[in-house]
């Protein structure tokens, strides 16, 4: 990450406060530590569901419970984060043990479809509807949330993971209408979403068999990747899908 991360791109680099929401996955651990490396970096605040421990006594680091699915600790997190200049919403949900990503029409459940969009759209709805309100109102900052290419309406062309692939479209929603609303107020901060590409963790192990292996990215070159793609975005990107090469996708 580099300085054009400043909330003041045309003076001197200023400290930038950083909060990654989902920092136990394994993208969000990789941000988190590629933020807490970077100098212009003041403070990173790491919240997950089960707040990580490592590094316990970096200078830089604060940590603290946020759960997806529970407004009032979004709230809470919120309230004690204070002034953030760059917020990053790494979290995502494809399968667990209820949760398997549909085939067809025919395997669509409802209780299934309701956690997918809790975690993929929800959850980082709520995070917005607190988080935005604490990036400086002038100066450059970002809201970032990692989403999908398969989130793509006009890239959907094989069909299949009918949760997973609403959910992210809906996620896509979200951050397109919060930036409209956030340029009235911050005109010069961002609210983009992510494309980290196939990525070496969980949530993707099961499906990387038809994966070349020099197309999976290890999390932490994943990590470096958005945050190259985020310090190169300007106010007028604000809203669009972006992939971790920097190419704007369709929505």
């Amino acid at each position: 990450m580099n300085d054009a991360m400043s909330p003041s791109p045309a003076g001197p680099a200023a400290p930038i406060r950083a909060v990654v929401i989902g920092a136990g996955g394994g993208i969000g651990a990789a941000l988190v530590r590629r933020l807490l490396d970077a100098p212009a970096v003041a403070e990173v605040l790491a919240l997950a569901r089960r707040p990580p421990v490592s590094p316990p006594d970096h200078p830089k680091l604060r940590v603290g419970p946020l759960e997806l699915g529970d407004e009032a600790t979004i709230a809470a997190a919120a309230a004690t984060a204070g002034p953030r200049e760059l917020v990053i919403v790494a979290t995502g949900l494809l399968h667990d043990e209820q949760v398997k990503p549909e085939k067809s029409w025919r395997d669509l459940d409802p209780a299934a479809l309701a956690r997918v969009f809790q975690v993929n759209a929800i959850g980082p709805a709520l995070v917005a509807k607190h988080f935005l309100a604490l990036l400086p109102r002038r100066g450059r900052a970002v809201f970032a949330a990692i989403s999908a290419r398969v989130g793509s309406i006009q890239d959907n062309r094989i069909g299949g993971w009918y949760g997973y692939r609403a959910s992210k479209a809906a996620l896509n929603q979200v951050i397109r209408t919060a930036a409209i609303e956030l340029a009235r107020s911050r005109p010069e901060a961002l609210c983009v979403a992510l494309h980290p590409g196939t990525v070496d963790t969980a949530l993707s192990r099961p499906f990387q068999a038809g994966v070349p292996k020099g197309v999976r990215q290890t999390p932490d070159t994943a990590a470096a990747h958005l945050l190259d793609v985020l310090a190169r975005l300007t106010p007028a990107d604000t809203g669009g899908l972006y992939a971790w090469d920097g190419r704007r996708l369709p929505f």
